[in-house]
Formats: structure tokens, sequence, C-alpha cells
């Protein structure tokens, strides 16, 4: 009985051994931090002739996932070529000048290793911008069963840019307080990205975000944080704010209600307080929380739409404006 007992404690002890290790080993990063942030410039196609109007798009791309964005559901490589032939195509249709994303891959086990930034930046896009926020080696998610794991991720936020883009800044925001430690181990950083466009022989500063999705307060506090970013430029430059903000523009206690109320000097891009068209879900749109905000002192709206021909490439649809700088 000793004997069965001694041997028991002792795979015990090999597994606690072995799941520390794996926990620490899958928990790291794979890149150098300083990879974190990157600007680019392949000077490889001809430099766009310079237009009064502009456009940009803010697209969580959702890692061309489709609907199938963190479920555990089978996810063959056909579905991420279909969804990146699909965006191509929309994209050079579009062909916006600036086009912000959030969740997108760069070299990632879940969408087989395909840098999506650069499949999609090689339209005719010269700049880029590139803001790692989730770099794991082996991601244990969705939790069940275990062939449906992420594996390796490294993705995050990218602006691209048929203008030169500089001053690029990767700002981190407040991660959730009380998240456990072995959830807050293997969890995305939620993101600030700021760079400056030059466009007109003017800076304009585009502000690209992805605020938490599941904690509300962290929601609040982040969004915060993003709101005195914005002012501390919007005094300064003409500024677009946007991405993924995960607050729900009919919810009366949301906190991108605080934006709204700004609306004599903050416009809201193809948005209707009254009725506001839906981004999320790409299939059955029910929710805003996908926005682009511009300073009306500097910037002309000239129009904006929800992109519905994207489909479902994407759990989001990409909103877009065409504006002039004043």
């Amino acid at each position: 009985m000793k004997l069965i007992f001694k041997y028991l404690l002792f795979v015990f002890a090999i597994l606690i051994v072995f799941i520390f290790i794996f926990f620490f080993w899958a928990s790291s990063s794979s890149l150098n931090k300083n990879q974190y942030k990157e600007l680019i410039d392949v000077n490889k196609f001809q430099p766009q002739e310079k237009d009064s109007v502009f456009t940009i798009v803010t697209y969580n791309i959702g890692y061309l996932s489709g609907l199938t964005n963190n479920k555990a559901i089978e996810k063959p490589k056909s579905l991420f070529d279909e969804n990146l032939k699909k965006v191509l195509f929309q994209t050079e249709k579009v062909n916006p000048d600036i086009i912000a994303f959030q969740e997108i891959d760069y070299n990632s086990s879940r969408s087989f290793n395909i840098n999506q930034e650069e499949e999609i930046a090689n339209l005719g896009y010269n700049f880029r911008a590139r803001s790692i926020n989730w770099d794991e080696r082996y991601l244990p998610f969705p939790y069940w069963p275990i062939n449906m794991h992420f594996g390796k991720v490294i993705s995050g936020q990218s602006i691209i840019s048929k203008y030169p883009l500089r001053d690029h800044k990767r700002i981190v925001l407040d991660r959730v307080d009380d998240a456990p430690f072995y959830r807050d181990a293997f969890y995305l950083d939620r993101l600030v990205q700021v760079v400056k466009v030059n466009l007109d022989n003017k800076d304009l500063i585009v502000i690209n975000v992805h605020l938490e999705a599941f904690d509300k307060p962290t929601r609040v506090e982040q969004f915060n944080e993003v709101l005195s970013i914005f002012n501390n430029f919007r005094n300064k430059y003409p500024t677009i704010l946007l991405g993924d903000f995960n607050s729900k523009a009919r919810d009366e206690s949301a906190i991108i209600q605080n934006i709204f109320n700004l609306n004599d000097e903050i416009g809201n891009a193809a948005f209707n307080e009254e009725n506001p068209t839906n981004s999320f879900d790409s299939k059955n749109p029910s929710k805003r929380i996908d926005y682009i905000f511009y300073t009306k002192n500097t910037i002309k709206y000239i129009s904006g739409k929800v992109l519905n021909e994207f489909e479902q490439a994407s759990d989001h649809l990409p909103i877009l404006m065409k504006f002039k700088l004043k």
C-alpha cells in the first residue's frame, strides 16, 4: 500500500512539474519587446497622387476567422483563404487611403501563420505601423477540446497607409485588476496605437484602439485614458479616433455616451444617433461598437458608411469615412 502511495505521489509530483514548466513556456513571448512596435516603409509602390478628399476605414478583422472567432469550432485553412480573398477584393474596390485594423494576425498558428497585414498592405500601402498586443508561444484557448487550442499567437493592431506615417506610439492600457493569474498570463494587452499621417503637407493624428470586451469597469478606465489622449492631440492637430470600443451605442449607461455628448466638437462617422447602423455581428448586426470619431473644427466630414459588402470575413463589419482637412 505504501509503495502504491509513493508511486502515485511521484506521478503527481511529475505532473505538477510538467504543468509548471508548460505554463511558463506557453505564456512566454517569442518576440523581443522592441518588436512590439514597428514602423515600416516598404517603398514598393508608386507614391499616391495628392487629393483633397481622403478615405479612412476601421476594421476589427477578427484574424479572418469570420463568425467562428473565439469558438471551439473547426477552422480549416480554406475558411481563412476565402475570407482573405474577400477582404482583398473589397478593399481594392473601396480603395481607402488609410486602414486601421484590430485583431490582425502576423504569425499565428490559429490563422495558418499568414501575415495578414502584409497580404492586405501589398494592395498598395507602402506605410505600415504595427503594434503587437498578443504574443504567446502557446495559447490553450478555447479550453476544450485540446485540438481547438490557438497555439502560437502573434497578433495586434495595424495602421496601413498610402501616405507617410511617423511618430508611432504604442500605449498599453490598464488590465483587469481581479483576473486570476493563469488567465492574466495569457491575456492580450489592450492598446492605444497613435501615428501621424502626412496629408496635404499637414499632420493628421490617427488613434487606433481596441478596448476591453468582457469587464465593464476596466473598459470604463481604459476609455477615460483614451479620451485623455485624444483630448491632448485634438487641441493641436486634426485628429481621428477609431477602432473597436466594445461599448454599445444603444446602452445609455455605456461609457461611449461620454463622447457622444461632445457632438458639438466631435463628429461620429456613419452614425445616426436615433438609429445607429450596426457593426456587430456581421451576419445579423445588432450592436454598434465600432466607431470613427473626428475633430469637427479641423476635419470636414464628407460621407461615411458601414461596409456590409465585407460580409462574414470577420465577425465585425468595417466603418468608412470620407473627409477633407480644413
